[in-house]
């Protein structure tokens, strides 16, 4: 008896050591690995799950093991296998709560989205093994040796989805290039599967609606009832966040198929029946088998290796076959120290028994590893790569649209990109509609990734331009690979004066860095409460943001998604909710930002002492980095707004400037305190840093010169006309106000120039004057002369 008792203890532990011991090397820093599966209330789950955890502790699997449970409310009273393994109940999608469709395999991503929301655990982990219930594992899934990296994990090959390459992707993904037959196995990073889990649960349920669409020819589903739809569902929320899948076809086969040559799989999926020789199975008829709760019974016994040594000459054949048993014996001595760990008594000696607690059956199972040699040696010399770098790699974005209004900020931005000693690349996202294109010349400005316009929201029709922004953001996460570790993004209306750096602003993963935006108070008020989970966690920034790129793959989606929540949620638009003040949802793409930062909680180092608007009174001693000229700005009678040049061509006219500001010495006289002089130089510098961008810009294209009374004068009649047929009364004043700041000291000049033409040309006259006196005068002289002369001549004949 008390020999039963210990082995019943002994084996209870080995099928709780998956959960319960973490592997060495999944304790590693970056390591940490877990693993979950999804099944349902039910005989039928169990017993798979029974096998599965029994497989991983055989293979010595590292790191934890999650049974994710979906139940229904009125399952729950009667189910019998809660203590079948670590496990984590989720509500059951089985039953959709919206549309009352029946379709259990919607369970595995939502309860994935269960896990990474309410289990703790998903906050301690780097690498996450996602598996299916109907498998056995032969050896340890390690991320690392298979070559799984953030944004490319590693899964099965799943040919059969035809929907990839036809029309099903084309409606149910914006990157159907990106859709990946994949499926099986998932191995991915953390990060990624956060980005993804939410899709691919959306993704399904989308697929699952699309019934016009089940047909075999366009889904490969041989019974054409939408059944794959999960499948479907993560191939294109996966193709949706930009996920680049590693495909290997050899680390997973399905019982009854014959391996490559030299090949030896890892997993072992039994999700089709298969035989050997007379001896089959299948798992459907098994779906009501309590096999679990039964002391001692086991499934079938298939042949022994020795009558499949007999059966097949051809020794790939002979392989398969020897895989196919592995499966089932598998799965029956996991059944077997089960019911021990029940309780049961001491089965009954059998020569199936015998075997499968044999040293040969041992020796025939022992765990099977991934090439590991070779995998640890390429780990090593990457990190020896890294160690070389001093800092992280960056990346500059910044956003704009087609349209001049946005070239002339993208000439005054490369131009004080290229002076500020920015480390790293620069790409301009370019929003542009494809009659836009036709029609752009502004190609040449910057570095650029076009990206399909948001103007007009596809969906919803509303009009709003400032979605392109993280839509242009989460565009480039998608499409682009890039190699470095944080991405700066800034604006196209802004002028950067020096280097932003995480290493100079402590940026970090987790912990972004940016600029104080006091004005969102919904941040503290029922907005944020509506809109983020998390509602203390919402930062009131924006303007710089400086982010590692892992915390970027997660948080674009999440940005565009809550862009789109705040500005269809009309009701809450009001000034004293928003501090919009024009209470029109304009800034809902700046609460999108710092909602969906909150809801992941990015906590972010806010500093004031990076960007400033050019016109308020600067901090002492504040070293600025950026000026943003969001906003009306002046000097004395000199000013400056962006929206009064919208509609005005800066760019594709030559010499095309806007008025200069005062001289920096004229403004040093006025006796004004410290603050208020060191503003207005700040404001001056803005001003002429627009200017200078531009005269290097009308240099490069070898504009021919121009005289600068021509220049602004067709400027200022330019800016009358548009002012007068597309603003208020006000603008055109403001606008013509602007026009008439030119300098006296050119009008001066004109006046001077104008006076000395008024003394050549008096001048030339009286010269032309006096010569037609003198001609004249000594004409009538001459001809006198002449008739004097033939008078004399007449009288000398006569």
């Amino acid at each position: 008896m008390a020999g039963a008792i210990a082995g019943a203890v002994a084996a209870t532990l080995l099928l709780l050591l998956p959960a319960m011991v973490p592997a060495g090397a999944a304790a590693e820093e970056g390591r940490r690995l877990h693993t979950l599966f999804s099944v349902e209330c039910g005989d039928y789950f169990d017993w798979q799950a029974v096998g599965l955890l029994h497989s991983l502790r055989k293979a010595g699997h590292p790191g934890g093991v999650t049974r994710l449970l979906s139940c229904a409310p009125d399952q729950l009273p009667s189910y019998r296998g809660l203590r079948i393994g670590h496990t984590l109940q989720v509500p059951s999608y089985s039953r959709h709560p919206r549309t009352g469709d029946w379709y259990p395999a919607i369970n595995k991503p939502a309860g994935v989205v269960h896990w990474l929301e309410h289990s703790p655990e998903a906050n301690n982990v780097d690498w996450v093994v996602i598996l299916d219930a109907d498998q056995i594992v032969r050896g340890p899934i390690i991320p690392w040796e298979l070559g799984a990296e953030k944004g490319k994990p590693v899964a099965a090959y799943y040919g059969y989805l035809k929907g990839c390459d036809n029309i099903l992707a084309q409606l149910h993904t914006a990157h159907p290039e990106f859709c990946d037959k994949v499926g099986g196995i998932l191995v991915m990073h953390i990060d990624d599967l956060r980005a993804l889990a939410p899709l691919w649960l959306s993704k399904t349920e989308e697929v699952r609606q699309d019934k016009s669409h089940w047909s075999t020819n366009i889904t490969g589903d041989i019974y054409g009832m939408g059944w794959i739809s999960e499948m479907y569902g993560y191939s294109f929320g996966a193709a949706e966040v930009g996920l680049r899948h590693k495909i290997n076809d050899d680390i997973m086969i399905y019982p009854g198929y014959t391996p490559r040559i030299g090949t030896e799989p890892l997993i072992l999926h039994y999700g089709l029946p298969f035989k050997v020789g007379n001896w089959s199975f299948s798992k459907l008829e098994h779906h009501e088998d309590g096999i679990v709760y039964d002391c001692n019974r086991l499934f079938p016994p298939p042949p022994f290796p020795r009558e499949v040594e007999m059966m097949e000459p051809d020794q790939n054949v002979k392989h398969g076959l020897y895989l196919s048993i592995e499966c089932i014996n598998t799965l029956n001595e996991g059944l077997l120290l089960h019911h021990a760990s029940a309780g049961c008594p001491k089965p009954q000696w059998s020569k199936y028994l015998s075997f499968l607690k044999s040293k040969r059956f041992s020796e025939l199972t022992k765990p099977k590893y991934w090439n590991s040699l070779k995998a640890e040696n390429k780990v090593t010399v990457q990190h020896v790569a890294l160690s070389e770098s001093k800092h992280p790699k960056i990346h500059t974005l910044f956003s704009t649209e087609c349209s001049t209004y946005f070239d002339w900020q993208t000439v005054g931005f490369m131009h004080s990109f290229r002076l500020s000693g920015q480390p790293g690349n620069v790409t301009r996202l370019l929003s542009c509609t494809d009659e836009e294109l036709k029609n752009y010349k502004g190609h040449d400005l910057a570095p650029t990734h076009y990206v399909p316009s948001m103007n007009r929201h596809p969906l919803t029709g509303d009009w709003y331009p400032a979605i392109n922004k993280p839509a242009a953001v989460l565009h480039w996460i998608n499409h682009v690979q890039t190699d470095a570790e944080f991405i700066v993004i800034l604006d196209a209306d802004m002028i950067m004066r020096g280097p932003l750096t995480p290493w100079e602003y402590g940026a970090k993963l987790g912990h972004p860095v940016s600029t104080p935006y006091e004005y969102l108070i919904g941040c503290d008020n029922i907005l944020a409460k509506i809109h983020t989970r998390n509602p203390s966690a919402c930062d009131k920034v924006g303007g710089v943001i400086i982010m590692h790129i892992e915390d970027l793959r997660r948080f674009a989606m999440l940005w565009l998604h809550k862009s789109e929540e705040v500005r269809a949620d009309k009701a809450h638009y009001a000034t004293n909710i928003t501090g919009d003040i024009y209470a029109s949802g304009w800034i809902s793409e700046m609460y999108g930002y710092s909602f969906a930062a909150a809801e992941l909680n990015l906590r972010h180092i806010i500093r004031s002492d990076i960007l400033i608007y050019p016109g308020y009174v600067p901090l002492s001693g504040a070293k600025y980095k950026v000026f943003h000229y969001g906003l009306r700005f002046g000097v004395g009678d000199w000013s400056f707004d962006k929206a009064n040049w919208r509609s005005v061509d800066m760019v594709n006219r030559c010499w095309a400037k806007f008025p200069e500001p005062p001289d920096p010495s004229a403004i040093t006289k006025d006796g004004q305190n410290a603050n208020a002089l060191e503003r207005d130089l700040l404001s001056i510098e803005c001003g002429r840093a627009l200017n200078k961008a531009l005269y290097l810009h009308h240099k490069r294209r070898n504009c021919t010169r121009r005289s600068r009374r021509t220049t602004i004068g067709n400027i200022s009649k330019k800016i009358e006309k548009v002012s007068t047929s597309n603003m208020d009364v006000k603008r055109h004043q403001i606008v013509k106000r602007a026009a008439d700041t030119i300098p006296h000291v050119h009008r001066s000049r004109r006046l001077a120039r104008s006076s000395k033409m008024w003394i050549i040309a008096v001048w030339a006259v009286s010269v032309v004057v006096f010569l037609v006196v003198i001609s004249m005068f000594f004409g009538d002289k001459r001809r006198t002369v002449s008739r004097s002369r033939s008078s004399r001549s007449q009288k000398a004949h006569v």
